[in-house]
């Protein structure tokens, strides 16, 4: 890995597009260049780098009140000593959450189709979306805190969807982890909502007009413990095990062929359950998905 010479060490520092971590000549030997670099990133970053110097022009108000108050408002928050202390995002998490912001409400990136014209690679064409639907994959190093920018977004996308008129977000969420490892630290953080209160994400009542504290209400669904469930307001948080149903037989071709020679497991707590997550959020009218790591979204059966 090679770094720019002006790449700081505060990781709070907001960096230009240019000043980012590019391969070294090793792996630009072994690799190759244009298979280290994801092709859409760098114009991506460009044009919000433009967006957040302009002070978000184009957004809604209720985009701009809470860009403004979670990264351009001093925050003092207890520490783990107990001391009060500021509180900043990184970077990283303040880019990745305005680039979907931005892609979504001001460019209107809304299909694959729509994200081509940022590929600075010349390789990347039509034939290789199979979906057409809304999806952005935000990649993030290990530790960079993907959990703030998933709880920054639902927020947002809660927010929108109450404060402004024909928003087509939601306030229902699938909030998906790869395994129970995972889904212990995410449990640890929305238990309770507690991150939305820890952290500094809902403005006090009044600010810019609004009554956010009080408007956020949400339920949230922890794998089978599943409460009242209404139209609006939810954060269902599972493993992809719940959501993902192998419907196919077991083969003798399988990479694991326990089930076919011994027969399907009996359901249990930690990975099966005879709660139907997957009916439940198909009964709900609208739903924002996100997952907590990228491993299975190319499975055309998500």
């Amino acid at each position: 890995m090679a770094l720019s010479t002006k790449f700081p060490t505060d990781p709070h520092v907001i960096l230009d597009p240019d000043i980012r971590w590019y391969p070294g000549e090793e792996q630009f030997t072994e690799t190759g260049y244009a298979m280290l670099l994801p092709p859409l990133v760098y114009r991506i970053r460009q044009e919000v780098k433009k967006w957040r110097d302009k002070g978000y022009e184009g957004a809604s108000d209720t985009t701009k009140a809470l860009l403004n108050y979670w990264f351009r408002t001093e925050h003092i928050l207890p520490s783990a000593d107990g001391t009060m202390k500021p509180f900043c995002y990184y970077f990283a998490q303040r880019e990745a959450v305005e680039a979907a912001i931005w892609l979504y409400e001001v460019e209107k990136a809304k299909d694959p189709y729509a994200l081509i014209k940022f590929d600075m690679s010349g390789r990347v064409s039509k034939g290789m979306f199979a979906e057409d639907w809304t999806r952005y994959v935000i990649k993030m190093a290990t530790g960079a805190g993907k959990t703030k920018v998933m709880s920054l977004l639902i927020a947002w996308a809660y927010f929108h969807k109450q404060y402004e008129a024909g928003s087509d977000m939601s306030t229902n969420f699938l909030l998906i982890a790869p395994n129970i490892i995972v889904l212990d630290r995410l449990m640890d953080d929305f238990n309770g909502l507690r991150i939305f209160y820890d952290d500094p994400i809902l403005p006090n009542n009044g600010y810019e007009g609004q009554d956010w504290q009080n408007d956020f209400q949400i339920t949230l669904h922890i794998q089978d413990e599943i409460g009242l469930i209404s139209d609006t307001g939810n954060i269902f948080l599972t493993n992809i095990h719940r959501v993902y149903e192998n419907t196919a037989e077991p083969s003798f071709d399988d990479d694991n062929t326990m089930d076919y020679f011994f027969g399907k497991r009996p359901t249990g707590k930690t990975t099966e359950s005879q709660v139907d997550l997957g009916q439940i959020i198909r009964d709900v009218p609208d739903l924002i998905v996100l997952n907590d790591e990228a491993h299975h979204i190319h499975d055309p059966n998500m």
